[in-house]
């Protein structure tokens, strides 16, 4: 736990440096009043917490009544504080729940790019010594994202179910299911195309695939997780909203916060649409995948442990 909660604080560097650094400044030279109170919404603003979280976090701060001589400590620990009340709602395992004659199926969706592939390999990888695994490589339209797949698949010695480049995605995933079943999986992850340039495209394939799953396994898929690049800032409540219109997302999983300045982008997901956040990624090794901490994460944000 020591180990991960250094690699977080590592991985959020960039954006936990540009928040305590833009805190000093407001604070160090001024003790909190409403012009104080200005400055930090901007401040929450450009940190990519969006509006509505940068609303409720003055609104809460300002009912503080904070003494005048409050140090940056004190001024960082109620913020940590109020930040891990919006993002609380938001942790929740994620929990694997095998049906009795079925496998467990999880469905992998985000924008080409985002990280769903490696996802998929880094929770298999995590699961494989407990349950039976297999995948479908759904993203027919990328022979890269199969051949990662297949890689994660020998690495993990985990059976990969794919087509020719280009076949039909939904019958791909009809005969995956049905081989999963045969063969007494425990967990199916389907990996999905991505491509935001059509949305009306994108928003009927994941439609026709939901409802081939539905006709193998009438209750899956038993989970929808929506794969999100942390740099792309705002761009991913965008996506989040297209995805939800296109599939019952049901989770959401944040990758490469390590390489973004934008991490404080997860208070915003949390406050506009309080899904569960079952995991953040911080790097590349499997380990830098780990499921979601709402103290963990508000402290590291705002370098409370520092």
């Amino acid at each position: 736990m020591a180990d991960w909660l250094h690699k977080l604080g590592l991985g959020l560097k960039k954006s936990s440096s540009k928040i305590s650094d833009g805190l000093n400044d407001i604070f160090n030279k001024q003790k909190p009043d409403s012009q104080t109170l200005e400055e930090l919404e901007e401040l929450l603003l450009t940190s990519d917490l969006g509006y509505q979280a940068a609303s409720r976090l003055i609104k809460d701060f300002s009912n503080q009544k904070l003494d005048k001589n409050a140090d940056i400590k004190t001024i960082k620990d109620i913020l940590a504080a109020d930040i891990e009340n919006i993002f609380s709602p938001c942790e929740a395992p994620l929990e694997i729940k095998k049906p009795k004659d079925s496998p467990f199926v999880i469905l992998m969706i985000g924008v080409n790019g985002a990280g769903k592939t490696t996802t998929i390999g880094k929770i298999a990888a995590q699961l494989k010594d407990k349950y039976k695994i297999s995948f479908i490589a759904g993203d027919t339209f990328r022979a890269a994202a199969v051949e990662q797949l297949e890689e994660w698949g020998k690495r993990c010695h985990i059976r990969v179910h794919k087509g020719i480049n280009g076949c039909d995605a939904a019958s791909l995933c009809f005969d995956g299911l049905k081989t999963a079943i045969q063969e007494q999986d425990d967990i199916v992850f389907i990996d999905t195309a991505g491509r935001l340039q059509n949305k009306v495209g994108l928003m009927d394939e994941l439609t026709k695939i939901t409802k081939v799953i539905k006709k193998i396994i009438p209750d899956a898929p038993h989970a929808t997780l929506l794969t999100l690049d942390a740099t792309t800032g705002q761009n991913a409540l965008e996506q989040i909203k297209i995805f939800k219109q296109a599939a019952d997302v049901s989770g959401l999983i944040i990758t490469k916060l390590d390489g973004s300045s934008k991490g404080g982008i997860i208070v915003a997901m949390a406050q506009e649409y309080a899904l569960p956040v079952y995991y953040i990624g911080v790097g590349e090794k499997i380990d830098d995948l780990q499921p979601f901490k709402a103290h963990d994460f508000a402290q590291s944000l705002l370098e409370t442990n520092a």
